[in-house]
């Protein structure tokens, strides 16, 4: 079943993303990779985490950018377009602390009506740490810089910028627990 889900969502975000957002689909891929290679952390969720690794970004290809705000216009189209399951569609709305952006951008209540925080936080974390280690081309990066990044390419001043400072933190501690769980894993 898992493995389905994730062949699945790789089918959607390659269509959706590599010829129209090459360079998205790069860091889309890197993030899946990523994922692949903590599955043992995550048990029977390991191919739920691939799968949301894969979809996270989905909401940035051209066709889907309604509100322009890729979490909520990406877990739109998986429930709307695919019937996805809830915990996946919860996990790209909700990924990489995107209820703070949602807010900077008046969403807030938008996203968290239609997609409510998920209260499994190794999983939310394990999303959030591929996520923020993994360059824009889909290199490794640390979450640090990563996240310099991203305030380089949008502007400290800019939407993404002020939510990216302001995630900053929680980023950071979930990128620690993710680092933690994994160094305690048996080898």
């Amino acid at each position: 079943m898992a493995d389905l889900m994730t062949e699945w969502a790789a089918r959607v975000a390659e269509t959706e993303l590599s010829a129209a957002l090459p360079r998205r689909w790069a860091h889309t891929q890197g993030v899946a990779e990523r994922a692949a290679g903590i599955r043992r952390l995550l048990g029977k969720d390991a191919g739920l985490l691939t799968a949301a690794a894969t979809l996270h970004d989905v909401g940035y290809a051209p066709r889907l950018a309604v509100t322009g705000f890729h979490p909520l216009d990406g877990a739109r189209f998986l429930r709307d377009e695919h019937k996805a399951d809830e915990r996946l569609v919860r996990l790209v709305a909700n990924h990489s602390f995107a209820l703070l952006e949602a807010e900077e951008r008046g969403l807030r209540d938008e996203l968290a009506a239609e997609f409510p925080l998920m209260e499994e936080p190794l999983l939310v974390d394990a999303l959030v740490y591929c996520d923020m280690t993994t360059t824009p081309d889909g290199g490794r990066t640390s979450a640090r810089e990563r996240i310099a990044e991203i305030i380089s390419r949008y502007g400290a001043d800019s939407v993404v910028g002020r939510f990216i400072r302001r995630a900053a933190p929680e980023i950071l501690a979930s990128v620690r627990r993710t680092e933690a769980a994994l160094a305690a894993q048996p080898r």
